[in-house]
């Protein structure tokens, strides 16, 4: 094998790893889905199909890798207890609206725009059981603010 033929045969593997790793990764994870309505002050209740990631994998996967998400799609993340929570978006191709829920489904703070592949901090502030990741832009649009209840089995079963 020549040289020339060695770095085009590197190069073109480099390529495959690069563009089949990620797909390959995000099949392994897999996650239930459930209905979950928002209920803001207002009166007015939005409907989504979300998915959950309540074990750690599911957790550190959330949604890396994701091109698309239906504008009624999400994920939640139910962290077992209350707690501060630290998030970012490394490998995070979405821009996303992040809601830190408390364990009675109150959303107590909101993280609008997240700018994807940051390794930023996303900080709750305050103890949430609950982040919900939504489309961004989607909590302006649908005046979704801190107050405002998050309703869903997972949130349920533990009230």
């Amino acid at each position: 094998m020549t040289m020339v033929s060695y770095r085009i045969r590197s190069a073109f593997l480099a390529l495959f790893f690069m563009l089949a790793l990620p797909a390959l990764a995000q099949s392994v994870v897999k996650f239930d889905k459930e209905q979950l309505v928002i209920q803001t002050a207002s009166g007015q209740k939005y409907n989504f199909t979300v998915e959950i990631a309540d074990t750690n994998e599911q957790r550190q996967r959330g949604l890396m890798y994701r091109k698309e998400m239906a504008a009624d799609a999400g994920m939640i993340f139910d962290f077992g207890t209350s707690r501060r929570v630290q998030m970012w978006m490394e490998n995070t191709v979405l821009p996303l609206d992040m809601l830190f829920v408390d364990r009675a489904g109150i959303v107590r703070g909101i993280k609008q725009n997240a700018v994807p592949y940051s390794r930023d901090i996303i900080d709750s502030v305050t103890e949430v059981k609950y982040v919900l990741e939504l489309n961004a832009g989607a909590t302006a649009k649908l005046g979704i603010k801190p107050g405002d209840r998050v309703v869903s089995p997972s949130i349920t079963k533990y009230m």
